[in-house]
């Protein structure tokens, strides 16, 4: 079983798969100009704005790509946390195709600070070095930990006053959103762009860029043509969308896998020498579980199972001598699994 690796271990949602199906009877224009790309556009204005211009794709890396490079020269550099998704796992996709460079910083939790965007913004401006331009966070982080509504203001601020833009990756907004309890607008506060993820709540392939300022937005569609984005049958992303935001789908979704995440933690918590590295506030749960007849053994008993094997060093994380994992719940995440999870994991450290 693979129940608690990932979040894109899960299926898709009956209700978004039935939204496909549907977007499937009969033909429409291509390549964006059809009905339900526009009703899908029109729902994210709803939620964030009506200034608010939207591209489409079909993977996070893509969104995250398709916003950095509309930010971004060659000669600019974006910071980011180190641990960031854009850092560690998109194969140097963001400076592949701007030709920027990235700045990581070390961070506590994942997150950076104001005082991180203000010494990173008083670069000498030399020829020798990339100019700042902007800094790209993950809400929530690859951690699973939040900014808060004042978090993200004070970020922006201080962004914003030294001139640079600010990316949000949301590849897990719709979490972020449902543990703050405010909208999906909210839970992204000062962002300039943000890069919307459907695939993590629910939905089969489905991200998207929004471009909050929209005087940033004007070569969205050449930019996303040439990250082969614009698709020639882009209404079966724009109905995913429209399944997810027209309705409470979005965030019912990601309640329930916040809350299947601390059911998690409630299990791992309770294994003696067990350490919850990082505070569980959305799906994901970061440990480092105690050494039993070393780790091949305890190893091969969770794989057989459940939880991802990660360097937690990695992400700033340590605690307990052992076998450090990740866990992350889904929208189809059980009470079932997470009995089958404990009886696993206790069998294996409790006997």
């Amino acid at each position: 079983m693979t129940f608690l690796v990932s979040d894109n271990t899960s299926g898709v949602h009956p209700d978004i798969l039935a939204a496909i199906v549907r977007a499937n009877a009969g033909q429409a224009p291509s390549y964006g100009d059809d009905p339900l790309t526009a009703q899908a556009e029109q729902l994210i204005r709803d939620h964030f704005g009506p200034q608010a211009e939207v591209a489409f794709a079909v993977t996070g890396t893509a969104a995250n790509v398709i916003a950095l490079a509309t930010l971004l020269r060659p000669y600019e550099t974006v910071l980011c946390a180190e641990t960031a998704h854009i850092a560690t796992d998109e194969c140097a996709a963001p400076e592949h195709f701007t030709g920027a460079r990235l700045t990581t910083v070390p961070t506590r939790d994942g997150r950076l600070t104001p005082d991180q965007v203000a010494a990173f913004a008083r670069a000498d401006g030399s020829p020798h070095s990339p100019r700042p331009r902007a800094v790209s966070i993950a809400q929530p982080t690859e951690l699973g930990t939040l900014y808060s509504v004042a978090d993200l203001q004070a970020l922006a601020a201080t962004a914003h006053a030294h001139g640079l833009r600010l990316h949000i990756d949301g590849a897990r907004l719709a979490n972020a959103a449902a543990a703050l309890g405010t909208g999906l607008a909210e839970a992204a506060t000062g962002a300039d762009i943000v890069s919307l993820g459907g695939t993590k709540n629910g939905a089969l392939a489905a991200d998207a860029v929004i471009f909050l300022d929209p005087s940033l937005a004007g070569p969205r569609r050449l930019i996303q043509k040439q990250a082969m984005q614009l698709l020639s049958k882009g209404r079966f992303v724009a109905a995913q969308f429209v399944a997810l935001l027209e309705g409470d789908l979005w965030r019912t979704n990601a309640t329930h896998a916040n809350a299947m995440a601390a059911r998690v933690a409630e299990v791992v918590s309770s294994v003696p020498g067990a350490v919850i590295a990082f505070p569980v506030q959305t799906n994901a749960v970061f440990a480092t579980l105690p050494a039993l007849g070393g780790p091949s053994r305890t190893g091969a008993a969770l794989d057989e199972h459940a939880g991802a094997a990660v360097d937690l060093a990695r992400y700033g994380g340590g605690g307990a001598a052992g076998l450090p994992r990740r866990f992350m719940a889904a929208f189809d995440t059980t009470e079932a699994d997470v009995q089958a999870f404990a009886r696993v994991l206790h069998a294996a450290f409790i006997g």
